[in-house]
């Protein structure tokens, strides 16, 4: 479909040479189907009903499998990455400070926020959609398509059809590019939320010693870092998941063709 072609299912048959030759040849040969058979076929191809409500297993899959879940998995990542960046520190030559370099945590907490909205997007990107595509879980179908220009594109709708080849170089960089553009948003939208909660963290964990906060190998940052991203995944996953549901709802209401494969 028209709004994200995604490379990583198996892209659609190419169209024939005579595009007016085939629609007329098929015209004659079998009755258009209706709406509701598209949405049929679409179910049948593996994804469910889009629903009228939340039902218990969605909020299930969207606040405890993948909001708790990556609530543990990213605070015992990033606490696992702060252990092995400032465990072994030689702070009389490279101190831990909040501010300054070589070791800031004020900067870490940035980077921190950035980049785990970056992976977290594409990670549910993945999960989501082959969870989609395999039944796993309903679309959601009772939120309504927004009318703000720039809420649409941001949900990829009303995009133009693509013209470069399905898999090809440009199609990955084409497709990559529009995912990092919108998870970059989401880590502006939350990055005042978890970064500054995370800098008077820091200023009630550190030691003031005239020019910056100072901080021992162990065990500030850790649990800093523990702390934050457990908060930020639980915050940004589900949000996330809602997004992809969402989506597919409205792609299954509108008959969109191939959903996953374009």
């Amino acid at each position: 479909m028209p709004w994200a072609t995604n490379p990583l299912f198996k892209p659609a048959a190419e169209p024939p040479a005579d595009v007016e030759a085939a629609a007329a040849s098929s015209s004659r040969s079998t009755p258009s189907p209706s709406p509701e058979q598209d949405i049929a076929a679409d179910i049948d191809d593996g994804f469910k009903e889009p629903t009228n409500k939340f039902t218990p297993h969605q909020i299930f899959y969207i606040f405890i499998l993948d909001g708790v879940g990556a609530m543990i998995l990213s605070g015992g990542i990033n606490f696992a990455i702060a252990y092995a960046m400032y465990a072994t520190q030689d702070v009389t030559t490279r101190p831990i400070r909040l501010w300054l370099f070589p070791n800031t945590l004020a900067g870490d907490a940035a980077v921190t926020v950035i980049i785990q909205c970056l992976i977290t997007w594409h990670i549910e990107l993945f999960l989501v959609n082959r969870d989609l595509r395999k039944g796993g879980v309903h679309p959601i179908g009772f939120i309504p398509e927004p009318k703000n220009r720039l809420m649409r594109w941001f949900m990829f709708l009303d995009r133009t059809q693509q013209t470069h080849e399905v898999r090809s170089i440009v199609h990955w960089l084409c497709f990559l590019r529009s995912q990092i553009i919108r998870a970059l948003l989401i880590a502006v939208v939350f990055f005042p939320l978890i970064w500054g909660p995370s800098i008077g963290f820091l200023i009630v964990a550190g030691k003031w010693e005239g020019d910056d906060w100072y901080y021992d190998r162990v065990w500030a940052p850790q649990v800093f870092k523990l702390i934050q991203g457990g908060v930020l995944g639980l915050l940004t996953t589900p949000p996330m998941v809602i997004f992809w549901l969402t989506r597919c709802g409205w792609a299954l209401k509108n008959n969109e063709e191939r959903y996953g494969e374009r």
